[in-house]
């Protein structure tokens, strides 16, 4: 059965003010962090007011859960296509190796993502709901990772949803480290740092067959290590 007309268009405009909300709040929480940034200037931002923004979200925790599940969804899919535009095993991980190293220099989200997980984690209501966020988005897709290791005869050292949180893990609390000195963590050795990471996590056992593919092509990853050399 159709629905009405009225009912649609209604649908379409909660649609279309939730995102200008989402949107606002991204740019506020990245300016004022999670704790200090207030619904009012969210509204505003939007160009709607508090009303607005209590008929779309229950509090502050709800849009920014629906901010992250709109990033880590767009960030999934992005994967998920890039992966689909290679065939060979080993081009697929260096290809999925480059997007992890691009979505790592995302200052403002390694920022908002840290500072949110704090908060969730001393707030037990909001550490369930951003846990089962995280189960409901990330582990019926994280064969991602798990296909690009078995299609190129490697093995995890852990499961694949653990090592998929430890590299976002690690992008995220070295880009706070580089935030906070970048003397001491300048942005090339901070990508060095994150590739070699990578490159211990994905170099497995594999067997002769898989390490001869390799040997036939030019790759910057021998044996799993990255060369700790930068260019001029």
């Amino acid at each position: 059965m159709k629905l009405p007309v009225s009912r649609i268009r209604r649908q379409d405009r909660s649609e279309a003010t939730r995102g200008r909300l989402i949107r606002a709040a991204e740019k506020i929480f990245a300016r004022d962090g999670f704790e200090a940034a207030k619904l009012e200037e969210i509204a505003a931002e939007a160009g709607y007011t508090r009303g607005a923004f209590y008929a779309n979200f229950k509090s502050k925790e709800d849009l920014f859960l629906a901010l992250l599940e709109g990033e880590i969804s767009h960030r999934i899919d992005t994967a998920e296509r890039l992966m689909k535009s290679v065939r060979d095993p080993v081009d697929k991980l260096k290809v999925f190796r480059e997007f992890f190293l691009t979505i790592s220099q995302d200052r403002r989200w390694s920022l908002l993502s840290l500072e949110f997980k704090l908060f969730a984690v001393r707030h037990p209501d909001v550490k369930a709901r951003l846990a089962a966020m995280n189960r409901r988005l990330i582990k019926p897709r994280i064969g991602i990772l798990q296909d690009i290791m078995r299609s190129s005869e490697r093995s995890l050292p852990a499961s694949p949803s653990a090592v998929a949180i430890s590299l976002s893990a690690a992008g995220n609390a070295l880009a706070l480290e580089h935030m906070l000195d970048r003397s001491i963590m300048p942005e090339p050795e901070l990508k060095i740092l994150l590739a070699n990471y990578f490159d211990s996590l994905t170099s497995g056992p594999d067997t002769s067959g898989a390490r001869n593919r390799r040997k036939s092509q030019p790759s910057d990853m021998a044996g799993g290590r990255t060369k700790l050399t930068q260019r001029s």
